[in-house]
């Protein structure tokens, strides 16, 4: 793996479809918008992910089906065990798959994505500007990008909000 992206949801409805439960909330209007730009903004900037491992909610599942349109075709899993997951799981799911060639992009929950992500800046010394930039939460539709070394270490690379498009 090279290049890491950790991803949040888009904005989600703020209640499930009648008789669901919170993993069937789907992405609002806004949230389908801002993920399809996401995906576009990604693109753009040459951040085409190689694999997804993306949690099995609603939301993240239409996140994906948005932000992939501009990828073309990737490997993508979609797995329970994701869903709601804290930043060790989705660690652990990173290691796993580490020794893929290319980029990975995870799509998951906070508040897991957003620990993971501070996580990585922590242990690649990222400056202080740029953890204060993560202190403020990682908002839906937030990427975090990260380069990898040989060795497997994090290096922030970049911070990408809908807002910021």
């Amino acid at each position: 793996m090279h290049r890491l992206i950790l991803m949040r949801h888009a904005e989600a409805e703020g209640r499930p479809p009648q008789g669901g439960g919170d993993i069937d909330r789907p992405l609002s209007p806004q949230g389908l918008s801002d993920a399809a730009r996401m995906g576009e903004a990604l693109a753009q900037r040459g951040f085409r992910p190689d694999m997804a491992l993306v949690s099995v909610a609603t939301r993240t599942r239409q996140t994906w089906e948005q932000v992939q349109e501009a990828f073309g075709d990737v490997e993508v899993q979609f797995l329970d065990h994701l869903y709601d997951a804290n930043a060790r799981t989705l660690r652990d799911e990173v290691e796993i798959n580490e020794d893929s060639e290319g980029c990975i992009l995870v799509l998951a929950h906070n508040p897991g994505i957003h620990q993971l992500a501070v996580e990585y800046l922590i242990e690649s010394a990222a400056s202080p500007a740029v953890l204060d930039r993560f202190s403020g939460g990682f908002p839906t539709g937030g990427c975090a990008v990260f380069t990898v070394d040989v060795a497997g270490r994090p290096f922030y690379e970049g911070w990408l909000t809908p807002a910021s498009l």
